[in-house]
């Protein structure tokens, strides 16, 4: 077979592979597993290496109703601190995705709060020095009256923090500001927005990158939809054979978006999003990832993360192949693409495809879904204007040309070949 052929054949089964799963019929889906095994490979095509991740999803599905056997492997797995930051360093160098999302946050709130003395910003993703750095430069060569800047960063690992204080605080000093770093040790779901030392009528700009969806995991979806052990077409009465001659599925309509329509949006994620509303921010840049990961059932969520993340998987060779050509070894860019995807990618692949309930925290929405949410808490979109825009467009400089930025409903998608994979967007009460 070739790639394409391949990558056909590997979907094919994949969605088979999910479907027995649902159905109970384990003997097919094993049977299902170990002709994927045949076809994927962590060193193979981009395909090849995202089905190596959904078969691994897959098979601790199977395991899930065993008390030891999932404990003995670990699973699911969760970072240590430092391949957490290593993990966000490579996704920051490999990729161009934080750096625009960086971009637009400094210079929209640098704009918005132009001639004020005094500047508060809250961090809902606390973890990476290069925004505020990117912020404090900007600041520098547009504020000549500041004289103190704080920065409220939430993150649940206190060491995550301390480092950003420390790093922060001598990036401060070289542009001669007055610097101030309040640490939150918290999840956003336990976070108490109250309780965050907000001052009234001082300027505040909000910042969340790729951390709003995990607010969906406290309220379990499935709650108000139908068990996931319920397939949109019974299989256990058919072999592995049968289902694979199939060609087509019907699967049913998005269910994320008959979610928000059925059964509104997540009561956690409503009263957060009142919660940021009622600060009374002169500005909220969000960042997420244009992906819909987040329905109920299993197969749908195996299609969904297969075609977003087979893209991500592929504009990430691309960058590998460009840095070669410019600066680096094959092997050193193949091993840092290597860790990406087995500490990062991987590891997210996985945990939608074998977690559920409050365990699954990747639960990506479209742009789409967060739009009336935000809305319907009284922010208004701003939009991205040309400048920002520009400034934008030099980051995927020495990216290759499979990138491209797209302008609609007032916010900004990062594609990769007319996919859109990130949106940022900007919001004001």
């Amino acid at each position: 077979m070739n790639g394409e052929e391949r990558a056909k054949y590997l979907t094919h089964i994949l969605n088979a592979c999910s479907r027995f799963i649902e159905s109970g019929s384990i003997m097919n889906a094993d049977t299902a597993l170990d002709y994927i095994a045949h076809s994927a490979s962590p060193d193979g095509d981009a395909m090849q290496r995202v089905a190596t991740y959904v078969s691994e999803g897959l098979a601790f599905q199977m395991l899930k109703n065993l008390q030891g056997v999932p404990k003995a492997l670990s699973l699911p797995r969760t970072l240590s601190t430092s391949e957490e930051l290593l993990a966000r360093n490579l996704f920051f160098q490999l990729y161009p995705f934080l750096k625009i999302a960086y971009v637009i946050t400094s210079h929209a709130i640098a704009e918005a709060m132009e001639g004020e003395e005094v500047i508060h910003i809250i961090d809902l993703s606390a973890s990476d020095t290069a925004q505020w750095i990117c912020l404090m430069q900007r600041l520098n060569e547009r504020q000549k009256k500041l004289l103190l800047l704080k920065i409220t960063g939430i993150h649940e690992n206190k060491e995550v923090l301390e480092q950003m204080d420390l790093h922060l605080r001598v990036e401060a000093g070289k542009c001669n500001f007055k610097f101030q770093f309040n640490s939150i040790v918290s999840t956003l779901a336990n976070l108490d927005l109250g309780s965050l030392p907000v001052v009234k009528g001082e300027p505040l700009a909000i910042s969340s990158v790729l951390q709003l969806h995990s607010l969906l995991a406290t309220d379990d979806p499935m709650v108000c939809s139908t068990s996931r052990n319920t397939p949109s077409e019974p299989m256990n009465q058919k072999t592995f054979g049968e289902v694979l001659g199939k060609q087509n599925f019907n699967l049913g309509p998005d269910s994320s978006l008959l979610q928000l329509s059925m059964c509104g949006s997540s009561q956690k994620m409503g009263c957060f999003l009142d919660g940021l509303s009622k600060l009374q921010p002169r500005l909220v840049v969000i960042t997420e990832q244009e992906s819909n990961v987040n329905g109920s059932s299993l197969t749908e969520r195996v299609d969904k993360a297969v075609d977003f993340y087979v893209s991500m998987f592929n504009c990430l060779e691309s960058t590998v192949a460009m840095f070669n050509c410019l600066e680096l070894t094959d092997s050193e860019t193949v091993v840092k693409r290597n860790i990406l995807e087995r500490t990062l990618l991987g590891e997210e692949i996985k945990n939608i495809v074998a977690c559920e309930g409050v365990e699954r925290k990747e639960r990506h929405e479209k742009l789409e879904t967060w739009i009336p949410r935000l809305e319907f808490a009284g922010f208004v979109r701003v939009p991205i204007s040309y400048d920002w825009m520009m400034q934008a467009k030099k980051e995927l400089h020495g990216y290759g040309n499979g990138y491209k930025l797209l302008q609609e409903n007032k916010c900004l998608f990062v594609c990769w070949n007319d996919k859109p994979l990130f949106s940022v967007s900007v919001w004001k009460i």
